[in-house]
């Protein structure tokens, strides 16, 4: 398993630039937008990391802005944790035996979703191409938030 990244919601996407890379000394690495879906993601890491981030896929803060959304109450700025992994769906049928909920199945083979006993979600994702789609998981319902 390798840690990728933690999401952070954010309001402004501005100001949260100036504090991230302006003060603090984060550097962006990478940046998406999607006009469809009207968010952008920001991917920053330590200047330390930087380099290696762009080509390997060092530790990063994703800052995801919601064009239409500017404010998140109840914790919801704070995404997630991700990490890539060999088998996804050997780590998935891993964590059901250990009793944890699958809240986002990994039906495309590619990306899943549980919560931490405190509720925070992480997302796992297929390292590599996605795996092909197989039951129980191709056709596994969500289950609850993720």
């Amino acid at each position: 398993m390798k840690f990728l990244h933690a999401m952070i919601r954010v309001g402004d996407l501005k100001d949260s630039l100036y504090f991230f890379c302006d003060v603090l000394g984060l550097k962006e690495v990478r940046r998406t937008e999607n006009e469809k879906g009207r968010y952008t993601l920001v991917y920053l890491a330590a200047p330390e990391d930087a380099a290696e981030a762009r080509e390997k896929g060092a530790p990063m803060i994703e800052l995801t802005y919601n064009w239409d959304e500017h404010e998140y109450a109840g914790g919801r700025n704070f995404g997630h944790i991700a990490f890539a992994v060999e088998n996804i769906y050997e780590v998935c049928a891993r964590l059901q035996a250990a009793g944890v909920t699958i809240n986002r199945p990994p039906r495309d083979g590619h990306m899943a979703f549980v919560r931490t006993p405190d509720m925070i979600s992480i997302e796992l994702l297929q390292r590599g191409a996605p795996l092909p789609p197989t039951e129980p998981w191709a056709s596994a319902p969500n289950v609850g938030a993720w």
